[in-house]
C-alpha cells in the first residue's frame, strides 16, 4: 500500500463546494488502496483578511502573536475537509501544524522546520484514517505557534512526505501543470511533462508562481519527487525530480520566467576600492531589504558605478538609504527605476551547450529590447530590461528557442 501526500491550495478550497469537489478527488485516490495524507491551506483571501485585521491594529505588526492570529485560516479548512469526508462515508480526522508534531525553530513569521514526528501521523493511517494537516504552522519546542511564511503549505507537504517515506507528494493548484512560461503572456506556452528540480527551483526563484522556492529547495535536499496538478481538471501534470542524463539531453531551454516586482538602483562614482560594496550594501541589508542581482562598473577615472536591484515595495526605502551613503561616499549621484522587470531563462542544457546567451542577446536586439543588467548561473541567464519590453521579449524568446513547438 502506497502512501500518497497530497496538497490544496486556497483557491482550490474557497467555498464549500470546491471543498466537496477536493473530497472527491481525495476518496478517488483512497478507493485505489492508498493511504491518504492531505495537507491544505487557508480558504482564498482568507489569510490577507487575518493580516488587515491585525495590521488595523498596528500596521508594522509581526511576532507571536501574528503567527497566533494568521495559523488559524487553516484551522477552518482541516475542518471542514474533515467533517465533508466524514459525511461522504470516509473516516478522517484534522490536525493542526502542532498536533501533527510538526516542529519549528522559533523565527515567527517565517520559521523553518526541523523535525517531523511521524508517528503521530501513522497512528491514524494505520487506522485506515484519511489524515488531513494544516499547512504553512509548526510549533516550536516551547509550545509557541509558528508560520512558515508565504506558500508554507507547499514546503509542509514536501516535509511530510519526506517524514513518511511517502511515494508521491501531489501539488494541486489552479493550473494544470508547470508550462514553458506564462500562457497570459504568451499563448504560445506549453505544458512540461518532466522538469529537473534544479531547474524548478530556478524558475520558482526567478518568478514563477506554480510552487515555492522553499518546497523545491526541500525536495531536492531529499530527492523527493513532486507532481503538480489541476484541482479542478484530469490529468497527468507535471512531474519536478532530480536530474538524470536522458532528461539533460531532452531540452536546452525548460522554461522562461519573469518577475515585475523588482526596482533597479545605481549610485554613480564611487570610490573604486576594497570594502565599497560593504560601505553601500551593508545600510541597505540594516533595513532588511533583500538584494538580487548585483553589477560593478570601473571607469578611468578610478571611480565606479554600482547598480543592484531591489524588491519594488522596498523601492523607496532603499532608494533613500542610498541616497544618505552616497553623501558619506561622495559619489556623483543615485538614479533608479521601479519600471523594470527581470526575465530569467533556466534549462540544465545550457551545462553541454554553448552560445546560448549571444543567442539571447541577439533575439534581444533584433527587436529593439534593451538591457541594463545581466546575471547568469550554469543553467540560467538573468537580463533586466524596461517592463513595457516583458511581453515582446518573452514571445520572441520562447519562439526562438522553440519552446512553442
Amino acid at each position: 500500500m502506497s502512501i500518497i501526500v497530497q496538497k490544496y491550495g486556497g483557491t482550490s478550497i474557497g467555498t464549500i463546494e470546491k471543498i466537496s469537489s477536493v473530497a472527491d478527488k481525495i476518496i478517488s485516490e483512497k478507493n485505489k488502496g492508498n493511504d491518504l495524507v492531505v495537507v491544505v491551506s487557508a480558504m482564498s483571501g482568507e489569510t490577507n483578511r487575518l493580516l488587515d485585521l491585525a495590521q488595523s491594529i498596528d500596521p508594522d505588526v509581526s511576532g507571536r502573536e501574528l503567527d497566533t492570529l494568521v495559523s488559524t485560516g487553516e484551522q477552518v479548512t482541516i475542518s471542514l475537509l474533515a467533517l465533508t469526508l466524514i459525511k461522504k462515508g470516509y473516516d478522517a480526522i484534522s490536525l493542526t501544524g502542532p498536533q501533527a508534531g510538526i516542529i519549528t525553530d522559533s523565527v515567527f513569521n517565517k520559521a523553518r522546520i526541523l523535525s517531523i514526528n511521524n508517528s503521530i501521523i501513522k497512528k491514524y493511517l494505520r487506522k485506515g484514517m484519511i489524515v488531513v494537516v494544516a499547512g504553512f504552522q509548526g510549533i516550536t519546542k516551547d509550545g509557541d505557534t509558528t508560520t512558515l511564511g508565504r506558500g508554507g503549505s507547499d514546503t509542509s507537504a514536501v516535509a511530510i512526505t519526506v517524514a513518511l517515506d511517502a511515494n508521491e507528494c501531489q501539488i494541486y493548484t489552479d493550473v494544470d501543470g508547470v508550462y514553458t512560461t506564462d500562457p497570459r503572456i504568451s499563448p504560445g506556452a506549453k505544458k512540461i511533462d518532466r522538469i529537473t528540480t534544479e531547474e524548478m527551483l530556478e524558475l520558482s526563484s526567478q518568478g514563477s508562481k506554480v510552487l515555492q522556492p522553499r518546497a523545491v529547495e526541500f525536495a531536492g535536499k531529499y530527492d523527493v519527487g513532486i507532481r503538480v496538478l489541476s484541482a479542478f481538471e484530469d490529468g497527468t501534470g507535471t512531474l519536478v525530480k532530480t536530474e538524470n542524463g536522458e532528461q539533460m539531453e531532452k531540452a536546452i531551454i525548460s522554461g522562461i520566467a519573469f518577475n515585475k516586482d523588482e526596482a533597479q538602483l545605481t549610485i554613480r562614482g564611487v570610490p573604486d576600492q576594497p570594502g565599497i560594496a560593504s560601505l553601500i550594501l551593508g545600510p541597505i541589508a540594516d533595513c532588511n531589504i533583500d538584494v538580487d542581482m548585483i553589477v560593478q562598473n570601473v571607469g578611468e577615472d578610478g571611480l565606479a558605478n554600482f547598480t543592484f536591484t531591489v524588491p519594488r515595495n522596498d523601492y523607496k526605502e532603499a532608494k533613500k538609504s542610498l541616497k544618505e551613503s552616497s553623501q558619506k561616499l561622495n559619489a556623483k549621484k543615485v538614479e533608479g527605476s521601479d519600471k523594470i522587470v527581470k526575465i530569467s531563462m533556466v534549462g540544465v542544457g545550457m551545462r553541454t551547450h554553448a552560445g546560448i546567451a549571444s543567442k539571447m542577446f541577439a533575439v534581444l536586439a533584433e527587436n529593439k529590447i534593451n538591457i541594463s543588467m545581466i546575471s547568469t548561473s550554469e543553467i540560467k541567464i538573468s537580463i533586466v530590461t524596461d517592463e513595457e519590453n516583458l511581453d515582446i521579449a518573452v514571445n520572441v524568446l520562447h519562439k526562438a528557442f522553440g519552446l512553442d513547438q
